[in-house]
Formats: C-alpha cells, structure tokens, sequence
C-alpha cells in the first residue's frame, strides 16, 4: 500500500464506492460501487481511499471480482482479515481524469449522490443516498423523511443540475 502520495496532487478524486467489510480470510475488502454496473471500479488499477476527515491513502488493486452487486477485492499490503476490518466505512476513489468524459444529459452516479431533490411542487423528497441499476433502468434512491425510489428517467426526473445541487423531479410525497 502506497501511503506517501497526496491525493491533492493526483488530480480531483471522484468517489465510486465505499468499503462496507471485510472478506474472507485473506485481508479481501467488500465494497459497496457507486458505479451504475457493478464492475466499474475493476478497469482501474490504483485507487485511494479516504474518509471524511480529509485523509487520502493511494492503493494498488492487485484482484476484484464482482459478488452480486458488491465488488470483492485485494488490496496491495492488507493480507488480514483484521488489517481490513480497519478500512470499513472509507471511501473508494480513482482521478476523474482516468474517467471518460459523458455526454450531455449523462452523469456519474458519484455527482448525483449528496443532491436535493425536490418535487415540481417544490416539496423537498430528500436527498440522493445512492443509485442502482434494476435492470431496466437506473433508480435514485433518495432518503428523506422515508426512503424513495425514483426511476432515473425522463419521465420522472425534470431537472438535474449538478452545479446548484439539485434534481427536481415529477414525484408526489406521497408516492
């Protein structure tokens, strides 16, 4: 594990999942992908974790595989399962410069978590905790006074504006 290197000087980090536990006996991570496919953090060799405090580790990925909708992997210098029970709860990152850039009207999933989502009535929904994929489409899964489901369709979802942090979208209170 790479703990010398500043994430600052590696570019903005886009966040795409977060350790949830360990696995196994071998020091493997579970993770839990912001990605809209599970596999989308496996194409990237070096990834950092971090937390909210601020502190940024670079990693290498030396293997991952996918295990339903969470991402298994072994990290370079975490060989126990206590050494990973350590980085539960921190967030998993690579450069946005290793991303391609979308097109318009499309988004990273990681810039759509933390917006406010309002309603066409102006009624505030919640915010977005996270996202999956249904195998249909894309769902925001937003919390707030309960958790939603909203399609991320154009039917459903108005506006995005990721800039102003917000997602406005044709969904009562009640639904």
């Amino acid at each position: 594990m790479t703990t010398g290197e500043s994430a600052g000087a590696q570019g903005e980090l886009v966040v795409m999942g977060r350790v949830i536990a360990p696995f196994g006996i071998k020091g493997w991570l579970k993770i839990r992908p912001f990605t809209e496919k599970p596999d989308g953090l496996l194409g990237h060799l070096k990834w950092w974790l971090g937390r909210d405090d601020g502190e940024w580790r670079a990693v290498t990925l030396q293997e991952a595989t996918v295990n339903g909708e969470v991402v298994v992997a072994k990290l370079e210098g975490i060989d126990t399962p206590e050494a990973a029970a350590k980085w539960r709860h921190w967030d998993v990152a690579v450069t946005r410069s290793e991303l391609p850039p979308h097109e318009a009207g499309e988004y990273y999933w990681v810039d759509l978590i933390g917006l406010e989502v309002t309603n066409l009535q102006g009624e505030l929904l919640g915010r977005v905790d996270h996202l999956m994929d249904n195998g249909a489409q894309s769902v925001l899964v937003v919390a707030g006074d309960k958790e939603r489901l909203i399609p991320f369709v154009d039917h459903y979802v108005q506006e995005v504006d990721v800039v102003g942090g917000k997602i406005r979208v044709d969904w009562g209170l009640d639904y």
